[in-house]
């Protein structure tokens, strides 16, 4: 038994020490996709766990700030400010035993080094105040979203709306999958995708091995609804990876083109679809130099786009980003839109898609096209379980973070279905 115990403590010595290099990380720009390379040493549960706890303290931190700063005589250096920072995640956030936590996080500051050492008595100090601030915590606002992102979305839903999402985006999100076909693990949505808790361990779950299901958040997994593929369509995903639509679409029997501009991640495409035993063309490539042998009856494009619909999943996009490339980024989706218009048969019909709160990436772009191209109309969305609050002025899908707050939210997706004229 005191061996079991000490294995414990030391895979969660390395799993703190783990999250507190990816912290580092997403200080120096690294998303934590990106980040998780410095821990390859680490075993897959001790990285599980130091992802989850970079997380949540990434969610909470300017939150943990406002209660920090009373306490501190001097701003910490920023070692010492992540040790902080994580450690009152855990006591505030995930309910860890104040003992335990105050001690790791001392032992942590003396392995420093002379600086860390002398700081040490500090963050015993702070933290052991920090275990008995609950009631000064809950009357804290949850951590607000940049200027950049935070302006256009209270100019198109208010302040109320804004809030929301911010509280959406501090909660986290839970694991959803779509079903090859039939059910998978969960609890089935109106939607028809399958929810389970954060944190749930996918390869334990029933069907993993026998590909009978794929995680996929539950606003992503609309964009295919909506196309509403149909068996022997000559369907393209024009920017595929990660892969779960081109999943969908190839399970719906559609004969589906998938191309991504990088090569790694179309791997993971191709590892999927063998999972689950699907199949689907894939090219590497830029979808811009891309032309089918014949024109397509549909097209799937999820554009490349600021991801700030996603903040739930990836909470060191504000902190990475600050919206410079998002004009950019919807130039290159107006040059996508009229690409993929120009492949398609008469008659058929593109979902233009992106996982994005702001209007200019959504409900702009779509103003845009339909002024570019009058021989384009929107086809009002329809799928299993959309509910009339979702649907913007033209008939588009307006998904956000703070819909279903008592199912555990959405990503924040903009989705429209456009079709070509006869």
């Amino acid at each position: 038994m005191h061996l079991d115990k000490t294995r414990k403590n030391q895979r969660g010595d390395a799993a703190r020490l783990g999250a507190l290099k990816l912290l580092a990380a997403v200080e120096d720009g690294a998303t934590l996709d990106e980040a998780a390379d410095l821990l390859e040493e680490m075993s897959p549960a001790e990285l599980a766990r130091a992802r989850r706890l970079a997380r949540a303290a990434l969610r909470h931190g300017s939150r943990v700030d406002a209660l920090l700063a009373p306490m501190l005589a001097r701003r910490p250096r920023p070692e010492i400010r992540r040790v902080l920072r994580l450690a009152s995640t855990e006591l505030l956030v995930l309910g860890e035993a104040p003992h335990g936590v105050v001690n790791e996080a001392v032992k942590i500051c003396r392995g420093l080094g002379g600086k860390g050492q002398a700081a040490s008595g500090m963050v015993n100090a702070v933290l052991r105040k920090v275990a008995s601030s609950a009631e000064a915590w809950a009357g804290l606002q949850p951590q607000p979203m940049p200027d950049w992102l935070r302006a256009p979305v209270v100019a198109r839903w208010g302040d109320d709306v804004a809030r929301a999402i911010e509280a959406a985006h501090e909660a986290g999100a839970p694991l959803d999958l779509t079903a090859k076909s039939g059910t998978a693990p969960g609890e089935k949505l109106p939607t028809g995708s399958f929810r389970l808790p954060s944190g749930t361990q996918i390869s334990a779950l029933e069907g993993y091995a026998d590909g009978n299901w794929w995680v996929q958040d539950a606003a992503a997994a609309m964009a295919v609804r909506i196309l509403d593929p149909k068996p022997g369509e000559r369907i393209a995903d024009l920017c595929a990876a990660p892969g779960g639509k081109t999943l969908q679409l190839a399970a719906a029997g559609a004969d589906v083109t998938a191309l991504d501009i990088s090569e790694s991640r179309l791997g993971r495409v191709a590892e999927n679809l063998e999972r689950c035993g699907l199949s689907a063309r894939l090219i590497a490539g830029d979808a811009l130099d891309w032309r089918p042998d014949a024109p397509l009856d549909g097209i799937l494009l999820d554009a490349p786009c600021s991801a700030t619909g996603t903040i739930r999943r990836h909470p060191e996009l504000p902190l990475i980003r600050d919206g410079s490339a998002v004009a950019g980024l919807a130039a290159l989706q107006s040059k996508l839109i009229d690409h993929a218009l120009d492949l398609l048969s008469p008659g058929g019909r593109l979902v233009f898609a992106t996982c994005s709160l702001l209007p200019q990436e959504g409900e702009d772009q779509l103003e845009a096209v339909l002024a570019r191209h009058p021989e384009v109309t929107v086809e009002p969305v329809r799928a299993e379980g959309i509910e009339p609050g979702w649907l913007s002025e033209r008939g588009a899908l307006r998904l956000r973070p703070d819909l279903w707050p008592e199912r555990g939210g959405m990503d924040g997706f903009f989705i429209a279905c456009l079709r070509k004229s006869d």
